[in-house]
């Protein structure tokens, strides 16, 4: 069986850690020296760094990568993968690679899965092949995307998202997640086997928990709403406060209902919810950077209830505030 052809795409807005990651597990068989009974470095694959011009080309980072064929050489191509995209503050350009677009257009509908690891999302979602459809992003970039890509339904809390009529749509959120993009692909084209073989071999993990662990809550603020932006600076230093709400509602000077309206319509939370997301987000710093139990880290936080706020915390992370801890603290020996 001839092996399956990969074209990883490298754009002036990539970058490289993403880009030669992907291309190295890919590429095992060239990478690894396996050992005789290990199948990592058997993968059915040939991975190529494609562009819109073979040649050099500079990256984001300012690193010159050699990019091996041209879009204009490939008729046809079994995988593409986009890796990740830097996304400058003032928000993704669209329509600066139109001959990429019409290609991965082309190669979609000649039968190739179609990819991308963290923001590449944002090349892809110019092909159209998404609107309507579910993706992930990287959960910095979502706020972006959204305003960007209004029909494209993102979940920046997963890891992976499969969609499309022939599941031939696979988009991985954030960072390192493009571990999960190419252990999926080589499970399901290799099979589990080799997909557990190439993780150990580069010492590669599922990101099983998801990535809410991971996501830091920033209430929106660019809303336009003056009294309710008011309240959120207030509440920002003041979320431990005994009923925060009720005291947000009285500086406010609108009416309980009205607040509440206007609250949900710019933030897109409830006060309650808003509240809940800032006592969360203090919890982890203390639970990264401090050595008080769970339960006075609840109390700092507002709640008398150590058994409400482990159950919100776990909602709220996916994980209990101990595994929390252990995965996020600072070792000890690079604590100052």
């Amino acid at each position: 069986m001839s092996p399956r052809h990969v074209s990883v795409v490298a754009l002036p807005d990539g970058t490289v850690s993403t880009l030669f990651g992907i291309f190295d597990v890919m590429n095992a068989s060239t990478v690894l020296h396996p050992s005789p009974d290990s199948s990592a470095g058997r993968l059915p694959f040939r991975t190529d760094i494609v562009g819109e011009a073979a040649g050099p080309l500079r990256m984001a980072s300012g690193i010159t990568v050699d990019v091996q064929r041209s879009i204009d050489e490939i008729d046809a191509t079994d995988i593409i993968i986009v890796p990740s995209i830097v996304v400058r503050p003032e928000g993704w350009k669209t329509g600066r690679h139109p001959r990429l677009v019409d290609w991965l257009r082309r190669m979609h509908d000649r039968g190739a899965t179609i990819c991308s690891a963290c923001s590449g999302i944002f090349l892809l979602a110019e092909t159209q092949l998404f609107d309507g459809r579910d993706a992930t992003v990287h959960f910095g970039y979502a706020r972006t995307f959204c305003d960007t890509y209004p029909t494209i339904t993102v979940h920046p809390d997963r890891v992976l998202v499969i969609s499309g009529a022939r599941d031939e749509l696979v988009t991985s959120g954030a960072s390192t997640t493009w571990h999960d993009l190419v252990l999926y692909l080589i499970a399901r084209y290799a099979g589990a086997t080799v997909a557990q073989d190439v993780a150990r071999s580069f010492a590669l993990q599922w990101h099983q928990d998801g990535l809410a662990p991971y996501m830091i809550f920033d209430g929106r603020v660019d809303h336009g709403d003056s009294e309710i932006q008011s309240a959120q600076q207030w509440v920002s230093t003041h979320f431990a406060v005994a009923n925060p709400v009720e005291q947000m509602i009285k500086r406010s000077k609108l009416a309980e209902r009205t607040f509440k309206r206007r609250f949900v319509s710019a933030t897109g939370l409830t006060p309650i919810a808003y509240v809940q997301r800032l006592r969360i987000e203090d919890a982890k710093r203390r639970l990264e950077r401090t050595d008080e139990s769970v339960d006075e880290i609840s109390w700092r936080v507002g709640y008398e209830d150590a058994a409400f706020f482990r159950r919100l915390f776990r909602r709220t992370t996916g994980l209990a505030p101990g595994a929390y801890r252990k995965r996020f603290r600072i070792p000890a020996f690079a604590r100052s």
